[in-house]
């Protein structure tokens, strides 16, 4: 599961343009993830500032 901290959230848009199954959204100055995440962690990779955090399920 991938969780998103919005007050972290730069909104820069560098996860929106990494993610391969085009699930997340600017929308309104927040990022939203849609249902399409496939959990790959590319978007938390490239965030520069944390707001995007893999939690291992288990």
């Amino acid at each position: 599961m991938i969780t998103v901290d919005r007050h972290k959230c730069g909104h820069c848009g560098a996860c929106v343009g990494v993610c391969p199954a085009n699930a997340i959204e600017l929308i309104n100055r927040w990022i939203e993830l849609s249902d399409e995440c496939i959990e790959c962690g590319a978007c938390a990779k490239v965030c520069p500032v944390g707001a995007l955090e893999i939690l291992n399920e288990g």
